[in-house]
């Protein structure tokens, strides 16, 4: 990322832009936040910096992200999300760190594979997968064994 042909201090737009996906603040809501710290800034100008700039930072992170085991536990649950059930798959490691979790309206094996395709995409293939004796998932996994 290059920052050195802009007006702000690469600091102010990498606050800005946290500030921006971390929590739910509009435009306008930056450009108060901003003026408030003395910084002038018309409200689109945190939105071109989020715009441009997000994607690269998420890239670096993935880059950066922590590796997790070889060994996970799978399991998935319905949670109540503003008033309506979903179904929520997650992947834990050996340390208990999660690995991923994904939101799905069904618990099939098309969740299932989703899932398990997603999670392998962005940590890699493990050497083992425990999971429940759920039929979605046991066919999900010989599915991928096959490919």
């Amino acid at each position: 990322m290059n920052f050195s042909s802009r007006l702000f201090p690469t600091d102010l737009m990498l606050q800005t832009i946290r500030w921006y996906l971390r929590y739910n603040l509009s435009y306008r809501d930056l450009g108060e936040i901003l003026e408030e710290r003395g910084v002038e800034i018309h409200h689109a100008t945190p939105y071109r910096w989020v715009q441009e700039y997000a994607p690269q930072l998420e890239a670096e992170h993935c880059k950066r992200r922590k590796s997790c085991g070889t060994s996970w536990r799978m399991d998935e649950t319905y949670i109540k999300i503003k008033g309506e059930w979903v179904c929520l798959y997650r992947a834990v490691d050996t340390g208990g760190d999660t690995v991923d979790f994904l939101l799905t309206k069904k618990r099939d094996k098309k969740a299932a594979l989703r899932f398990f395709r997603k999670t392998i995409r962005l940590n890699g293939m493990p050497g083992k997968v425990t999971i429940d004796k759920s039929r979605s998932n046991t066919a999900a996994l010989e599915q991928l064994n096959k490919e």
